[in-house]
């Protein structure tokens, strides 16, 4: 059996070009994984392996990679940086146990690096930092560790220093060694010597070092005691109190290089080992109940335990479907037979693979603390538990955001439409934010997801991996409804057609509700004018009905009904009839209760060069955005807004040309606010001219 304490699983994860993919290349160089590095700029990275990745430069599915590093295991996740597959993060996050956050030397704390750190807060994921690409013009290091400090309220650990700067960067000074790693130009990251600290540094070098030892030994009272009477703690105790301030989130340690260049990384791997939690460091994942519910119990990492792991993700490739899973306790064999909490259903174990990207091992076992492939599993989708069938379990569930736009698509031929429903039904497995539904009213197929490129990339999937080409709509905006008046009303179902009638009154309060409650049912009848076994259907159907509002027939968000009273018929009263007296009153009120269209704002963030910073911010405020704030970054100025999506398609055109080019931007879903009466009224009028086109 393996040693769990030597297994690290670790993602690397930051905003689109920091150099992610480039830094994972160099790691899988210096540990012996690969022999050629592959360039991102040449489409030859190992991880980057879709042909849409190669061509755009860009890491689009998380890929995964196991290799070695002085005795110990590392599992990697390269993950994406464009915030239309920050589901891909998001998941990742979830069954790792470490992470190396990337930031540019030059660029700094960019939008989805803020929002990829949210989320390994969120997960209690421990990380280094590594700011990368200081061999670039207008790097500063000390400006980015002071960005993540006022950008992602975090601590900043500094182990390293930067020897020159910018182009004239060479290598590093390690503060607890107080030795300086200096590189040569061969570029090849084994040829570096190991020097005396140039002069003009050695000030920097013992102030930075005092500092990161006093925040290290905070942790630990002795220690603290003995280092203020003047007594230096050892090494391995300074490395003790790191490793435990790192795996509670209390500073981040903090190492710098170039990736590229093949400076620096060395220090990043030790840094992994030595202040990474291996699995059986970090806080056990929650069981829940079938609800989602915790119920007090854990999943203890170890190998005696009884099996549980976690399928995070799913991928289709030229062998077939592959199942990723991340195993928190007991062992897996071949032939294993595995229950699948959510579904109820068993599936026997056939090949299980160890992944190097697209390159696979096969394995016979596994155990605690691995991830691995399970080639061709049913009706598996991500986020269900897989346990043993004696010890059934749910370990703590994935929530996915919901999509944000929409584009309606046809096959080109009459061929194309089973092809196409195929291959769509295999992508939905793999993309729990991309979502297909049918138009009832005129058969169309609707492709949903997270923004523009999510969906380009679908459709150019479609096309090249299946063979599917598509007439594509224009995109739409998943606009929603909501009510702004609280009102009190009563509704009466009475149906007498021969025999048994029906009969069903309620008397009900409709108000607006919390921003994101969604919807909410109360009672509040006293005696037994509605008994109370109908409450359920009467909750029912009120439910059913937020699929469609009353000004075009958008699903309806923030609403609070309460049912204060109402009447019913000893023989013809039924759970079916005050269901449909439900619906009837949802039908009548809605309309009365002041009817408002929400839209979908985006949090955008642009880079700007400084002398087009007007012509940006004036842009933005022509499509309704409201400028939130904006910052100096490297040689350019960030502006942050709220923008509504309906005004941002076709954004990156406008923003090269108006920028030569220069202009870069990201952006996410943020929140629904409401329409301007305007645009509310030209939205309700084409989406009624659309179904009545039907």
């Amino acid at each position: 059996m393996s040693d769990l304490s030597h297994y690290r699983n670790i993602g690397i994860f930051a905003h689109v070009d920091a150099g992610k993919t480039t830094t994972t290349e160099r790691i899988l160089k210096l540990t012996g994984k690969i022999h050629k590095t592959g360039e991102v700029h040449d489409g030859e990275s190992t991880t980057d392996f879709m042909e849409q990745e190669a061509e755009r430069g860009i890491t689009i599915q998380s890929a995964a990679i196991t290799t070695f590093w002085k005795d110990h295991r590392m599992n990697i996740i390269d993950t994406p940086g464009h915030v239309d597959f920050t589901v891909e993060v998001y998941r990742s996050l979830k069954v790792l146990d470490g992470g190396i956050g990337v930031f540019c030397g030059s660029g700094g704390v960019e939008p989805q690096s803020e929002t990829n750190w949210r989320y390994a807060d969120d997960s209690g994921v421990s990380r280094i930092i590594f700011v990368n690409k200081l061999d670039r013009m207008g790097a500063d290091f000390h400006r980015v560790v002071d960005q993540v400090e006022k950008v992602l309220a975090a601590k900043p650990l500094i182990m390293v220093l930067p020897i020159g700067r910018e182009e004239d960067f060479v290598g590093v000074v390690d503060l607890l060694t107080r030795q300086a790693f200096v590189w040569d130009d061969t570029g090849l990251p084994e040829n570096y010597e190991i020097k005396d600290i140039p002069a003009d540094m050695v000030e920097d070098v013992e102030m930075y070092r005092e500092q990161l030892i006093e925040t290290a030994v905070e942790l630990d009272d002795d220690l603290m005691m003995a280092y203020m009477d003047g007594e230096e703690p050892s090494m391995e105790d300074i490395k003790r109190c790191i490793r435990e301030g790192t795996r509670d989130l209390k500073f981040f340690p903090t190492y710098c290089g170039s990736a590229f260049k093949n400076k620096g990384i060395q220090l990043i791997l030790d840094a992994v080992i030595d202040y990474l939690p291996s699995p059986t460091d970090v806080i056990p994942q929650d069981l829940t109940d079938e609800f989602g519910e915790p119920t007090g119990k854990v999943a203890t990492v170890s190998v005696d335990e009884p099996f549980r792991a976690l399928a995070f993700k799913i991928m289709e490739d030229r062998f077939g479907a592959l199942t990723f899973i991340r195993i928190y306790s007991g062992k897996l064999k071949k032939g294993d037979t595995i229950l699948n909490s959510f579904t109820g259903k068993t599936e026997r174990i056939g090949r299980m693979c160890e992944m190097e990207a697209d390159q696979r091992k096969e394995l016979d076992s596994a155990q605690a603390g691995d991830i691995l492939a399970i080639v061709g599993m049913k009706n598996v989708q991500t986020g269900h538990t897989l346990c043993d069938p004696k010890h059934e379990c749910t370990l703590e569930a994935m929530v996915f955001p919901e999509p944000v736009i929409s584009i309606a698509v046809t096959p080109k031929d009459k061929g194309g439409a089973e092809k196409m429903g195929i291959a769509i039904g295999k992508m939905v497995a793999e993309d729990p934010t991309f979502i297909v539904e049918t138009d009832d009213d005129s058969g169309e197929t609707i492709l949903k997801g997270m923004g523009e490129l999510h969906l380009d990339i679908k459709v150019d999937i479609l096309k090249r991996t299946y063979g599917v080409e598509l007439i594509v709509g224009q995109p739409q905006v998943a606009y929603r409804e909501t009510i702004t008046i609280p009102l009190e009303d009563s509704y009466t179902h009475k149906k007498q057609s021969g025999g048994s009638g029906q009969y069903g009154k309620i008397d009900y309060r409709i108000k607006p509700g919390e921003q994101n409650t969604g919807f909410t049912f109360t009672s509040s009848v006293v005696g037994g004018n509605v008994p109370k076994e109908f409450f359920p259907a009467i909750e029912k159907g009120f439910k059913s009905m937020m699929n469609t509002g009353p000004l075009a027939g958008f699903p309806v968000l923030d609403v609070e009904i309460e049912l204060c009273d109402g009447g019913c018929h000893a023989v013809d009263s039924s759970a079916m009839a005050f269901e449909i007296a439900a619906k009837g009153a949802f039908r009548q009120s809605m309309p009365k209760a002041g009817p408002q269209l929400l839209e979908p704002v985006m949090k955008v963030d642009v880079f700007s060069p400084e002398d087009h910073v007007g012509d940006v911010i004036g842009d933005l405020n022509r499509r309704r955005g409201m400028i939130s704030g904006q910052e100096a970054a490297g040689s350019g100025v960030r502006i942050k807004a709220d923008v509504p999506l309906s005004e941002m398609f076709g954004y990156i055109g406008s923003l090269r040309t108006m920028t030569s080019g220069r202009g870069q931007f990201s952006m996410e879903f943020s929140h629904y606010a409401a329409c301007p009466n305007s645009v509310a009224e030209k939205v309700i009028a084409e989406e009624k001219e659309r179904k009545a086109n039907k």
